[in-house]
């Protein structure tokens, strides 16, 4: 169809691996590696950012805020390009391409997760806390021990979703010489020069596919947690299956 099936045979380990084991590990796997790696550690920071903001004390909720809102409020690419020139100043000499789309992933995804924490904090019942205040714990024994458990659970499709959009973000690696999946697309169409509307087919259909079977697992997900939700709202019941009348309350 169009050269797309010779195309996929002849370079369909450049797509996979990149030039590994010859060279740096790249293709497809060097995008989940990298996504899978931002998300990871960017989730300490976005439960760090969540908690901060919903702190009762200025000195952490104020800065907070203000990292959240530039992060949020400025392109990708530019973060990138801060991260690209500024880490080697800090420490001292050059890092890998790979390592400061990293950092940069660590840094973007986890202003946008602080987000997701944070409402997933808020849609819990204020009664939740004023309990587990009540009983003696501090404030962030609360968080640590009744909320974040709670909120973390509901949390997980739209955290899902997050990681998609990661993987989608990474295609922006390839102005820094990151050797995924993008790039390694890139290789391909500067080999062959005549065939870029098939090369980047094969690319847009390669994230399509890995990005439906997300979604799809994220709505399984949403469903799932739905579901064990309303079976936990059902009242009790007898042996037989009658639902136990209401408990009288004293006089």
């Amino acid at each position: 169809m169009f050269g797309i099936f010779d195309i996929l045979r002849d370079n369909w380990l450049l797509l996979l691996v990149g030039q590994y084991p010859n060279g740096p590990l790249g293709g497809i796997v060097a995008t989940l590696i990298l996504s899978v790696l931002g998300i990871v550690l960017a989730f300490p920071v976005s439960v760090l950012l969540a908690l901060a903001r919903l702190s009762p004390w200025r000195a952490l909720r104020w800065p907070a805020t203000v990292l959240v809102y530039i992060v949020r409020g400025v392109p990708l690419l530019m973060v990138i390009l801060w991260v690209y020139f500024l880490v080697p100043i800090l420490i001292g000499h050059d890092v890998s391409g790979f390592t400061t789309m990293l950092c940069t992933l660590v840094i973007y995804e986890g202003a946008y997760l602080s987000e997701v924490v944070r409402a997933g904090i808020q849609a819990l019942p204020k009664g939740q806390a004023e309990a587990a205040r009540a009983l003696g714990h501090s404030h962030l024994g609360t968080m640590a021990y009744v909320i974040l458990p709670q909120a973390l659970y509901n949390m997980l499709p739209s955290m899902l979703s997050q990681f998609i959009s990661t993987i989608k973000e990474t295609t922006l690696g390839y102005v820094i010489n990151v050797q995924e999946l993008t790039f390694a697309a890139n290789q391909i169409n500067n080999q062959l020069l005549t065939k870029p509307f098939q090369v980047f087919f094969i690319l847009a259909m390669t994230y399509y596919v890995v990005c439906f079977s997300l979604t799809q697992l994220a709505q399984w997900l949403e469903r799932r947690i739905a579901h064990k939700r309303l079976g936990s709202a059902t009242p009790a019941s007898t042996e037989d299956g009658l639902p136990l009348p209401p408990v009288a309350a004293n006089p």
